[in-house]
């Protein structure tokens, strides 16, 4: 009878100890499936934070640059305060002076004042003199006639002559013979001009052509503006018109002129490059939404002559680039777009103002001395590079001497960059993170100038050249074909080479059209309409 007894309660604590580990085994199911549910809840919580995080992070950064400074300006050190390079590398004796021993106060270091004379070099000048009335010209003590003893500059005027338009009337006279006039064969001679007309049939000349030219793509004003102009001066040119004169004489005239030029180009071992965006609203196949673009080629700091070339196509494919430097070998200084890669023959240099860009997009608001930010720390060891590029620019040295100076004063601070790169573990789709690894793809080619003392450290030269056409955009919008943007960039071309080689722009595109260059030409006749030329030098200076 106990032995019945213990096994009922024997069986009885086996059922409750397998009704327990049935609870247990519940229980510790439903704790996994709360803590699955937990950790899911906190990643999604993490995720929302990323994502709120970057939302700030593009708020700031789109308000830096709608209410920002628009000049890309270093962060550079402030007085009184530490940075990344701290102050016992600037105390080093070295034999050579290097800028970490500059001690000029950026403030206190002024350009000096243009004079006058300066100023008003060029421009005629007209003498008003100021005398006294005849009357005064007595001494009122003892009568005797005064002399004139001394002159005094007391101001200076500049006087506005408005332009004037006028009409070139051009009258042939006929001779005849009165002796053969009643003849078979009356003999007549009738007078040829020495120059064809410009375009026929038309009221264009030279210098109405190139100043249309001038105020559209060196001053910005576009056709409609400058169709008022034209009736204010009392003459009614409509738009079309105008367009047709930029058109005609782009391609008859300047684009002989710019394949010389592309030519030239193409010789070079140094070329720089970029691209924007432009609207074409009549392309062939295309909605008149559609992105067109304008590309910018320019030789590099080679010391030959400057050439800048704006070239036109439907599309930013890398298969422009290639057409456009077929024959080109040497080093191609350009951003990070990758269709630059399809172009043969060519090493490329990548851009350090880039790279600093992506860095100070990166800065957090209000953070821009804080040197224990990462984005902030990328940007001190890039103004530090331009620093030394700023001072070996400065020396006036041989290539060989500048490529020697990079080596030893750069390289350095790049390997430190480097491994501080390496370092870098930024949120993934931050703007850090963008910059990271813009920089990380692009070490190679960011590290190819220092190959060869003639390759650029930035590619700042062709973005200076390029803005005039951004900037002329926000004014004309768009074009309204594709022969009008290949036009554009014909005559583009050639404002910006007068510019760049210190020519009076409208004096320089109304020579061109006087000499009337054909595709017939040679390359040497070519060479003396180049801006460089000493002839074109000693003609269109703006003295």
């Amino acid at each position: 009878m106990v032995r019945d007894t213990k096994d009922i309660q024997f069986r009885e604590l086996k059922d409750t100890i397998s009704q327990l580990n049935i609870t247990i085994a519940a229980q510790t199911q439903l704790i996994t499936s709360l803590q699955k549910s937990l950790d899911a809840a906190n990643e999604r919580e993490a995720e929302q934070a990323k994502q709120l995080a970057a939302f700030r992070e593009q708020i700031d950064y789109l308000t830096k640059k709608l209410f920002g400074a628009s000049s890309e300006r270093r962060l550079d050190d402030i007085a009184g305060q530490l940075n990344l390079f701290n102050e016992a590398e600037t105390c080093q004796n070295e034999e050579m002076s290097t800028p970490d021993v500059e001690t000029t106060v950026k403030s206190h270091t002024r350009k000096a004042k243009t004079t006058l004379e300066e100023k008003l070099k060029g421009i005629p000048v007209e003498e008003v003199i100021v005398d006294i009335s005849e009357e005064d010209k007595t001494c009122p003590q003892c009568g005797s006639a005064l002399e004139l003893i001394g002159r005094e500059t007391i101001r200076h005027e500049i006087e506005y002559i408005p332009a004037q338009v006028k009409v070139k009337k051009y009258v042939s006279l006929h001779y005849g013979c009165p002796e053969c006039k009643e003849t078979e064969e009356p003999y007549i001679i009738k007078a040829t001009a020495d120059k064809k007309p410009l375009m026929k049939h038309s009221l264009a000349s030279e210098s109405s052509v190139a100043w249309t030219m001038y105020q559209k793509y060196a001053n910005g004003l576009p056709l409609y503006r400058q169709e008022k102009d034209w009736k204010q001066y009392g003459i009614e040119l409509n738009r079309s018109t105008l367009a047709n004169w930029i058109i005609y004489c782009a391609s008859h005239y300047f684009d002989p002129v710019y394949d010389y030029f592309h030519r030239e180009l193409l010789k070079r071992e140094f070329l720089m490059a970029d691209e924007t965006t432009t609207q074409v609203l009549d392309e062939p196949g295309r909605r008149p939404q559609s992105k067109s673009y304008m590309w910018l080629y320019r030789t590099g700091e080679d010391g030959n002559p400057t050439i800048i070339l704006y070239g036109y196509s439907e599309t930013r494919a890398g298969e422009n680039a290639k057409a456009f430097l077929k024959g080109f070998k040497g080093y191609l200084e350009c951003d990070g777009y990758q269709g630059y890669n399809k172009v043969p023959d060519i090493k490329r240099c990548s851009c350090w103002a880039h790279v600093r860009r992506y860095l100070i997009d990166a800065v957090p608001k209000g953070k821009q001395y804080d040197y224990s930010n990462p984005a902030v720390q990328g940007v001190q060891y890039c103004n530090k590079l331009f620093e030394y590029e700023d001072w070996i620019n400065q020396k006036h040295i041989s290539y060989e001497e500048r490529k020697q100076l990079r080596l030893q004063k750069e390289k350095p601070v790049l390997e430190a960059f480097w491994s501080w790169l390496d370092l870098q573990q930024p949120i993934k789709e931050s703007r850090m993170d963008k910059a990271v690894n813009y920089i990380r793809h692009r070490k190679d080619t960011l590290e190819t100038y220092l190959e060869d003392g003639r390759c650029s450290f930035s590619n700042n030269l062709s973005e200076n050249a390029i803005r005039p056409f951004t900037v002329g955009r926000k004014n004309w919008l768009f074009s309204e074909s594709p022969e009008g943007a290949k036009a554009s960039a014909t005559v583009y071309t050639m404002v910006e080479m007068a510019k760049a080689h210190n020519l009076n722009i409208y004096k320089y595109l109304t020579y061109l059209l006087e000499q009337r260059p054909s595709s017939k030409w040679t390359d040497d006749q070519f060479e003396k309409l180049a801006p460089w030329s000493s002839e074109v030098q000693t003609l269109c200076n703006n003295n």
